[in-house]
């Protein structure tokens, strides 16, 4: 096992890693920025490095003072949590070349899962169904005229190099098409230093379905089940929960099994997510694959009572997963809500002081945060104040439990998306489980009091 492991992340993930080090009896060591000096990963830590200003290109992304910072305090492991460097390629090879352990995959099996058009041929070559599109980077407008005309519109434009809908453009005709082109190219170089952007058919309301996949240096690959994922605002997930209410033992074990070939095909390592997008008829088609822990993490560790975290450090350590395929099982249901500093009537992030910070404390309610009373919210990373994890042994009953934690959380100083995820699981329709990609958008009515634009982004 190792002997110290430098967390080199901020928030709630480095406050849930440290959690993670100190039930394996693992010393940990946190890295800050300027802006973090009184963070609740800094304050809670028993060593805590300062790696450089606010801006992350300056602290959180400076690889080589993060590097420095684990040969000086005697870590043997890095553990880069979620976003961040948790997908760079280069840093997981650093790390490799000072002879410190990157916790996740290997450099190559990020490389590999990276850019979107080389994902894309992995998962067809694996035998991974995948949704119609071009099949390489549109290098110019006249190709991608050829290959919309080609798959028929509507179209999707995404950048090559990166997920997270940076640069995502829908495109419903011919006409729109030029001008969406030269936005998600210019999105996506600003967002990923790389403007290649590609085509896929589109798939009207579609749901976002993903497996947790999980892989060892023995070989072994496994999948623990699947998370809905399909209530997003701007693209980004704000709700997800496991099992879907879509999923059966058919579609499920289906999923799972190409997203364990997957991994399998490029020599996966660690935890990793293979997300799909489903259509009304449960067909299912690869989208990306997440080479990182997950945001939404903990509500797969809830219905199958496996610590994701440690099992991420074991793994890298060396030792074989604790669990077999035929051990795993699912039971009860969770649900996860993401609480984001913003204004949800524009999603734009909310900056200020938390005058007041409170949070339930229930048997079945889990508080993951990065945030106490008197914390700055600053302009410089993302809004996530914390996420609540509800566990119920039916469906009705997690949402229950989630609606009735979320109206106890006091937050002041800054505004927050409380209100709208309590509307959320109100909605009949979402009580139902009748859900899709567009769901905020669809009743942005009665969700976030104005109505749905109907607008496609680039049209």
């Amino acid at each position: 096992m190792f002997k110290k492991i430098l967390i080199a992340n901020r928030g709630e993930i480095a406050v849930r890693i440290l959690k993670a080090c100190r039930e394996l009896g693992i010393p940990a060591a946190t890295v800050y920025s300027e802006a973090d000096r009184e963070a609740l990963h800094v304050v809670s830590s028993p060593e805590a490095h300062l790696i450089g200003p606010a801006p992350a290109l300056k602290s959180y992304l400076n690889m080589a003072e993060i590097i420095r910072v684990a040969r000086s305090c005697g870590a043997d492991a890095i553990h880069p949590g979620y976003g961040f460097l948790a997908e760079n390629a280069g840093f997981a090879g650093a790390c490799a070349g000072a002879g410190i352990a990157f916790i996740g995959p290997g450099p190559e099996a990020i490389a590999q899962m990276g850019l979107k058009v080389q994902s894309r041929r992995l998962a067809r070559e694996a035998g991974v169904p995948v949704v119609p599109g071009s099949g390489g980077a549109l290098e110019t407008l006249a190709e991608a005229r050829a290959q919309a005309s080609r798959l028929g519109y509507p179209v999707m434009l995404k950048a090559s190099a990166g997920g997270g809908g940076i640069g995502l453009q829908l495109v419903l005709r011919e006409e729109n098409l030029e001008r969406a082109y030269k936005t998600c190219r210019e999105r996506a170089a600003a967002g990923f230093g790389n403007p290649g952007v590609y085509l896929e058919k589109y798939i009207a309301r579609p749901r976002h379905v993903e497996i947790q996949v999980f892989a060892d240096k023995q070989g072994n690959v496994i999948y623990l089940g699947e998370r809905e994922c399909s209530v997003q605002r701007r693209h980004q997930k704000i709700m997800e929960e496991s099992p879907s209410p879509l999923a059966d033992d058919v579609l499920r074990a289906r999923m799972g099994e190409d997203a364990v070939r997957l991994a399998g095909s490029i020599g996966y390592l660690g935890a990793g997510t293979v997300e799909f997008l489903v259509d009304d008829a449960k067909n299912h088609y690869f989208l990306e694959m997440n080479t990182r822990l997950q945001v939404e993490h903990p509500v797969t560790e809830t219905v199958t009572g496996i610590d994701l975290v440690i099992e991420q450090i074991r793994v890298a350590a060396g030792c074989p997963l604790s669990v077999r395929q035929e051990d795993v099982k699912i039971k009860g249901h969770s649900l996860e809500c993401r609480l984001y500093a913003e204004d949800p009537s524009n999603f734009r992030p909310s900056t200020g002081v938390l005058e007041e910070a409170r949070f339930p404390a229930a048997e079945k309610i889990r508080v993951d945060r990065g945030v106490q009373r008197g914390y700055r919210v600053t302009p410089y990373y993302d809004s996530l104040l914390a996420k609540v994890i509800s566990r119920g042994d039916t469906r009705e009953e997690s949402l229950d439990l989630m609606r009735d934690a979320l109206k106890e959380i006091k937050i002041t100083g800054v505004k927050t998306n409380i209100d709208l995820l309590i509307k959320v699981i109100a909605h009949p329709e979402f009580r139902k489980g009748n859900l899709s990609t567009d769901f905020i958008e669809r009743f942005a009515g009665c969700l976030l009091g104005r109505a749905s634009s109907g607008k496609a982004v680039g049209n």
